[in-house]
This record gives C-alpha cells, sequence and structure tokens, in this order.
C-alpha cells in the first residue's frame, strides 16, 4: 500500500518519520442512493491516533451529507458522489485541526477533554497543549464519543517502532555509502602512489645530479683548514692598565644589562593595565564567569562582529571559517551566534532557528561536546529575562532534535546536570521535561521490543 507523509506541509520531505496510507475511494449505488465508500479508512485512522469515526463525521459535517461508520465490517460511508482529491483535501483540514501539535506541527498527540467539556491536544514531543477551536461542528461528536486513551497508547507504540525500524535503516545505508567511498579514496591513493616516484625523477633529474661530494674531499678542506688555524698566533696583552681596562668593560656590561632588565619589566607591567582597561586586547571572557569585570562588554562586541558578518549574507561554509578567526571560548562563540540568530525574534524562534541551521551547524562543528556548547547558549538566552523563550524551550529542542543538530544524549545529559546543578530551580527544566520524557519513553519502549 502507497504511503505518504502526515500533513501536506511534509510532502516534500522523503525522510518524515510520520506516515499514513494513500486514500482509496471507491463510489457505491444509483440514484438517490448513490455513496462514497472510503475502503482504508480503518488503516488511515490507525496511523493518525484517531477513531474512524471521527474522521467519516468529519468528511459529513464539512460536505453537509449524511455520513455513517459501521464498527464491524470497518465501512466509512459518505452519502453523495465524491472524487478521492476533495476527500483527500478534507483529510487534511482535520490533521491541522484534530492531530498536529499547533507548537511543533508533531502528529504523535493525544486528545483531552477538560471538565468545562473543552478539547484539547497534548504533544507527547514537546508537551505543548493546544486548545481547539469549538465552534467547529465535529466537536460535539467528539464530545458525545470521547476517545479510549489505551488504543492511543498502542498507536504511538506503533509509530515509535516504524520510527526506530526507518532510523535503523537509514543508518545501515549511510554506512554502505561510507564503505563505497572509503574503497574508492584507497583505488585513487593507490593510483597515485604508483605515479608519483616516476614523476619526481622525471621533474627532478637523475639521482646522480644531486649525489653529495666524495668523502675523501671534505677530509681534505678540513686538514686545511686546521692547518690554517695552527699557523695563526693569539696573544694576550698581561700588563695592569689592559687588566684595568677588562674589569672596567665587565663592569658596564654588568651594569647595562640590569638597567635593560628594569626597562622591560616596566614595559610588561605598562602593557598588562592597558589590556586590562581595554577589553579588545584580550581574548572574549566566559559570561557566566563572575570574576570577570568587563566580561558582558567583551561578549557583547563579539556578538555586534557576529551580527555584522551575518547581514553580509555569507554562507555557511564561509561562516565557520570566520568563526574560526574569532578570539574567545568556544562556548561565548557559540553563545554569540545564537543570540545574534535570534536578534530581533520575539517569538517563534523554533521556527527561526530551522531556517537557519546551516549557521548553528557551522558553530556547533563535529566535536561531540559543542552541542553541550548550544545548549548551554540556548538556557542562557532564556536566562537574559526572555519569558517567551522560556515558554518555547521545548519546541525549540524538538525542532532541533528533528533538524539533526542536537542528540538524544546530549540533550538528556545537559538536563540532568542542570536539575542537579545550581540553577536547579529555573523554569528551563519544569518546561523541558515533558520532552525529555519523550525521549526516553520511547528508547526504553525500543528496548523492550
Amino acid at each position: 500500500m502507497a504511503l505518504q507523509n502526515i500533513g501536506a506541509a511534509n510532502s516534500d520531505d522523503a525522510f518524515y518519520r510520520y506516515k499514513m496510507p494513500r486514500m482509496i475511494t471507491k463510489i457505491e449505488g444509483r440514484g438517490n442512493g448513490i455513496k462514497t465508500n472510503v475502503v482504508n479508512m480503518v488503516d488511515i485512522a490507525k496511523a493518525l491516533a484517531r477513531p474512524a469515526s471521527y474522521t467519516t463525521k468529519h468528511f459529513g459535517c464539512e460536505l453537509g451529507a449524511q455520513s455513517k461508520f459501521d464498527e464491524k465490517t470497518g465501512a466509512s460511508l459518505v452519502n453523495g458522489a465524491h472524487d478521492t482529491a476533495k476527500l483527500a483535501g478534507l483529510l487534511e483540514i482535520f490533521i491541522k485541526k484534530y492531530v498536529q501539535c499547533y507548537g511543533c506541527g508533531n502528529p504523535e498527540t493525544e486528545i483531552l477533554i477538560t471538565k468545562n467539556q473543552m478539547i484539547q491536544l497534548k504533544c507527547a514531543a514537546c508537551g505543548f497543549i493546544s486548545d481547539v477551536d469549538m465552534r467547529d461542528k465535529l466537536t460535539t461528536f467528539i464530545l458525545k464519543n470521547p476517545p479510549e486513551s489505551k488504543k492511543g497508547a498502542k498507536d504511538k507504540k506503533a509509530m515509535r517502532r516504524a520510527e526506530k525500524e526507518r532510523l535503523k535503516e537509514g543508518e545501515a545505508a549511510d554506512e554502505e555509502l561510507k564503505k563505497v567511498k572509503k574503497e574508492t579514496k584507497k583505488k585513487v591513493s593507490s593510483k597515485e602512489a604508483s605515479v608519483k616516484p616516476t614523476s619526481k625523477k622525471n621533474a627532478s633529474g637523475s639521482d646522480e645530479d644531486h649525489t653529495s661530494p666524495p668523502k675523501r674531499h671534505v677530509n681534505v678542506r678540513e686538514e686545511e683548514d686546521e692547518e690554517d688555524d695552527d699557523d695563526v698566533q693569539w696573544q694576550t696583552d698581561t700588563s695592569m692598565e689592559a687588566a684595568k681596562q677588562r674589569i672596567q668593560e665587565q663592569l658596564n656590561a654588568v651594569t647595562t644589562e640590569m638597567v635593560m632588565l628594569s626597562t622591560n619589566e616596566t614595559e610588561k607591567k605598562s602593557k598588562a593595565a592597558q589590556a586590562r582597561q581595554s577589553p579588545k586586547a584580550v581574548a572574549a571572557p566566559s559570561v557566566d564567569d563572575p570574576k570577570v569585570e568587563n566580561g558582558e562588554r567583551t561578549f557583547e562586541t563579539l556578538v555586534e562582529e557576529v551580527k555584522v558578518h551575518l547581514k553580509k549574507g555569507v554562507k555557511a561554509s564561509q561562516f565557520q571559517s570566520f568563526l574560526g578567526s574569532l578570539s574567545g571560548s568556544p562556548q561565548d562563540i557559540v553563545t554569540a551566534v545564537y543570540e545574534a540568530l535570534l536578534d530581533g525574534v520575539e517569538k517563534g524562534f523554533s521556527k527561526e532557528l530551522v531556517k537557519k541551521k546551516g549557521y548553528l551547524l557551522a558553530a556547533v562543528g563535529e566535536e561531540k561536546g559543542s552541542q553541550l556548547h548550544l545548549l548551554r547558549a540556548l538556557e542562557e538566552f532564556c536566562g537574559k529575562s526572555n519569558p517567551a523563550a522560556v515558554k518555547e524551550v521545548a519546541l525549540i529542542l524538538k525542532a532541533l532534535y528533528d533538524a539533526d543538530v542536537l542528540e538524544e544524549e546530549f540533550i538528556v545529559q545537559w538536563y540532568q546536570d542542570g536539575v542537579a546543578g545550581v540553577k536547579k530551580d529555573s523554569k528551563i527544566w519544569k518546561n523541558v521535561k515533558p520532552f525529555v520524557d519523550w525521549l526516553q519513553s520511547a528508547e526504553s519502549e525500543s528496548e523492550e521490543d
């Protein structure tokens, strides 16, 4: 059965994790009794983790026609003859309203009904709770027929299993590509190695042209030098006047050396004083270090340099070489890049970072600990009296995780260090907890399977 990505916005993503079957319809009956049967509605509903009666009722509400889903036979019938494309478009509307998270767009959500008879969607990835528009006609049907939590849990496990299988297949394909590349490189290097010795001999000429002179000629020259030294007679004046003159020269040399040492020490002290007064003369200190008085000013200048470079429209590949020329610790540079990318952004931080993920990857690099620098930069940015960023911290992590900028092990390590650290009472950890729990639960379920 052909599959397609869940959500029209993800249709072009070949590696999207969440998929559902393509809709198949069949027109039955004639005249006033003509009906459209969605043949695979049960499979589609399982992929969406929603009851098939919801999607069938949604078609009837949108088309203004009677609709019915038979639980025993699994038949989804809508009165009238309707095209497959039209019903597929109505299904996309259902997915946006009742399946996808309003925050991160993840389809792994659960329908909640509050005490006030309001319908909400709780995202298992980012923890965001979406409020459904209660003016929609389908909401009354959902309130009368609430979903069963057990079925939702089973569907989630199935989706996670499928996700893990797709990831394993992708990793296996990557390993095969790496092996092929290594083999081709070895073949090319062996060919070059066989060609290089002949080219060197041709370019540099024969070995006889560069042979060293015979050893006997060298010995003759050394003997001649020794004979010349023997002919020279060295004499020393031993008179009193000559002795006094030598003593005076030695005293002058010692005095001059002492004066030069004192001058060098004063120059070093003056340079150190100038370095303390001018923040540009020293490397950018860490912002988190409380002992640094002018650290904040130096960090601001670092952020300004990154902003100016980004405004030039430089590419991500060139941006990495620019970062290598900056003075400062790796943590300061990554933090400066993070703040420069979000300059002037008041909300929707996750979408902005995904657009500019190339610059983040250039700043993070391939070092193992560099992802922790990015996570600490996120923490630092949220701590600078930015309540909107604190609310969206789970969405940001989810977006960077899906974009392959951050990996699971580093996110969990950063969270555990933060909860056990000095700032354990920060609101950041409370907002991050649902996402970390989702990561760990998905991993534990895959191990059980």
